[in-house]
Order: structure tokens, then C-alpha cells, then sequence
């Protein structure tokens, strides 16, 4: 069976290789939940989206996120540059300025996110956590 959207028809009865599958069962687990143990959990996609388009200091970043806390957003973004996807510089200024910015590593899952905003453009208008 095929669904077809604007962009391609998507086959919705694929086999994985059984190469992949020998692959999957000798790892435990597959690369799906590796990307998703990195960047999984509410806000950091939201986050990396936000970063990705230069949007880099956290008060920028907690006044666009609805309804996400300093404290969270602190520990989210701790995590994003312990897993070497964003970089934290901190400016030795009068008030304190920390600026974060994506890292190589981080820069490759920008298809991914923007696949995600133009999935969210059309079929998840209605349930965005950024604010206009």
C-alpha cells in the first residue's frame, strides 16, 4: 500500500534487510533510539530548531519556548553540550552573556529537524509549542 503526500509516495509495508536485523539484535537496539536518546524528551528538538537559526542566547531561547522552565531548559541545554551537538561560550561581561551555537556534529541533524518543522507546517499547526 501507498500513501501519497505532496512531497513523495511512502510505501507503509517496507521490509527491513535481514542484515538490519542481524545488525539491530547483535547491538541491542537500533540507531533510531540512539538519535532519539540524544535528542529525545519535549524541548530538545524545539531547542536545537530554535539555535539552528541562530537564535543562541537562553533568554532568547526561554522567551520563544512556551511553556518551558529556566531549569529544564538549563538542564537541556547541559545535556545538548555534554552529547556534543551545541557549544556553550561564555563572555566575560558585565551582565554575564552565554551564547550557544551548534557544533558539526549538531549542524548534521538540521535535515532531520527541518523534515520535522515541515512535517509539524502540515499536518501539527494546530499543537506548536513556539510562540509567534
Amino acid at each position: 500500500m501507498y500513501i501519497y503526500t505532496k512531497y513523495h509516495s511512502v510505501n507503509t509495508h517496507l521490509e527491513m534487510p535481514a542484515e538490519m536485523k542481524e545488525s539491530f539484535l547483535a547491538i541491542g537496539g537500533c540507531p533510531v533510539s540512539a538519535t532519539i536518546q540524544i535528542i529525545g524528551g519535549k524541548w530538545k528538538v524545539v531547542i536545537l530548531y530554535l539555535i539552528s537559526y541562530k537564535i543562541s542566547r537562553f533568554s532568547e531561547i526561554h522567551r520563544l519556548i512556551e511553556g518551558i522552565s529556566k531549569k529544564t531548559l538549563s538542564e537541556q541545554l547541559r545535556e545538548l553540550e555534554s552529547d556534543g551537538i551545541i557549544s556553550r561560550k561564555a563572555y566575560a561581561e558585565v551582565p554575564p552573556r552565554v551564547e550557544y551555537t551548534m557544533t558539526e556534529k549538531g549542524l548534521t541533524l538540521r535535515p532531520i529537524i527541518f523534515a520535522m518543522r515541515d512535517w509539524g507546517w502540515e499536518f501539527g499547526a494546530d499543537k506548536m509549542a513556539c510562540k509567534k
